[in-house]
């Protein structure tokens, strides 16, 4: 059936305001209606902290456990593998943290020159406390694909672990996760860490089918509100010795992950966020039962439509003149995430000339800095990146070309 792109926007309050036009969604997502409804609800109804026996307290700690399962069911895991925390780079710092306590000198990393810094710095902070040796795996600048032939050589017995993307936030690259954990099994006893905060809001995500050990990304690039969400593999976590205070829970094994009182009304705007995606599973296929079930045909239909949206901003694209596009050339193999740069005119100016026409689009490095420096753009004001949306229409799209070809 047709993708219901007008009862899609209708669920997102921000769209009414008159002439915006949101390309920014790497960077963040509008939120939806859902999520929005469910924090004031939480919030209306009587927030309380956890673990009281009064009623507010009780309702907190049954939405808490409806959101970590809302979330498993996204992902393909369990709720205890679950936790949620501020975003993804806050809980990627905890986690490497806590793995840094069984690495000693001399143990190794891999990470990826195409990655987010939050699945760079936290490793590298860890190996220069540790005296451990980074291995860098490459990507190719002309096409923006990871170099995986090179991986098998980056490997050794001391590898402790590996960090990957799901997909670049910079380049709209989306890597092969599975084929990185089978490489890294087949040569080493590493841990695989991705990151999938580009990767959830276009795609389907199945840890099991992965294979990774641990997965984070974030709601909030989700339709939803800010939150950071970590999926580990539960003998992995189980082992794992967070820093926390001494009371706070170890059961499930992700949960000593969420350090502190939690965001209650974030995570029920999580909740709210999963209910809206299983209200357009049940659209777009409504034979399909169980969450998991719709939620699974929602992002195929999102990928669908993305990918149909891509297209048109790909032949637009190629009508502007002196503009250069990087990382994939088509829409295979990659999310809607859409880089360039355009001959004479700076990145910001470009950003600007849009933003002046109530186009909204980021430049510069996206804090992928490894990606600007490898593409040597450093001096020239790294990329101008435009990132469609399952919300966004042919007529935005249509818009942003016209206004590019206006410079």
């Amino acid at each position: 059936m047709p993708f219901p792109i007008d009862a899609v926007r209708a669920c997102f309050p921000a769209l009414s305001v008159p002439d915006r036009v949101y390309f920014d969604a790497p960077g963040g997502t509008q939120v939806c209606a859902q999520a929005i409804a469910r924090m004031v609800e939480h919030l209306e109804t009587g927030t309380a902290n956890s673990g009281g026996v009064f009623a507010t307290s009780r309702d907190t700690d049954a939405l808490a456990e409806e959101a970590h399962a809302a979330m498993a069911d996204l992902l393909g895991g369990d709720p205890g593998e679950i936790a949620f925390g501020q975003n993804m780079t806050s809980l990627t710092l905890a986690v490497s943290r806590a793995l840094a306590r069984e690495w000693r000198e001399g143990d190794e990393l891999v990470v990826t020159r195409l990655d987010h810094d939050a699945n760079v710095a936290p490793w590298l902070a860890v190996a220069a406390d540790r005296g451990m040796t980074v291995r860098w795996l490459d990507f190719d600048p002309a096409d923006g694909r990871l170099r995986l032939d090179e991986l098998p050589g980056l490997l050794s017995d001391r590898t402790r672990l590996v960090a990957v993307g799901g997909a670049s936030n910079a380049l709209g690259t989306v890597n092969d996760v599975a084929e990185v954990v089978r490489i890294v099994r087949a040569n080493s006893s590493a841990l695989v860490f991705v990151d999938a905060v580009q990767l959830a809001p276009h795609l389907p995500v199945d840890v099991r089918e992965l294979g990774c050990d641990m997965l984070a990304c974030s709601p909030y690039k989700l339709f939803g509100p800010h939150q950071g969400v970590l999926w580990g593999r539960a003998d992995v976590m189980a082992r794992l010795e967070a820093y926390k205070v001494r009371p706070a829970s170890i059961d499930p094994p992700a949960h000593r992950f969420e350090t502190g009182t939690p965001s209650f009304e974030s995570q029920a705007g999580v909740l709210g966020t999963i209910e809206y995606l299983e209200w357009l599973g049940e659209e777009v296929a409504p034979r399909n039962n169980g969450r998991r079930e719709r939620l699974l045909a929602a992002m195929r239909a999102i990928a669908d439509y993305e990918r149909d949206l891509s297209r048109r901003l790909l032949d637009g694209l190629a009508r502007v003149p002196g503009l250069k596009l990087w990382g994939p050339p088509g829409v295979e193999g990659r999310v809607p995430t859409f880089s360039f740069t355009i001959e004479g005119y700076r990145p910001d100016a470009v950003a600007a000339h849009l933003a002046k026409r109530d186009i909204f689009a980021w430049s510069g490095h996206f804090y992928a800095v490894e990606v600007i420096r490898r593409l040597g753009l450093e001096q020239a004001g790294g990329l101008v990146r435009v990132g469609l949306c399952h919300y966004n229409s042919a007529d935005e799209v249509d818009r942003l070309v016209e206004a590019l070809r206006g410079l």
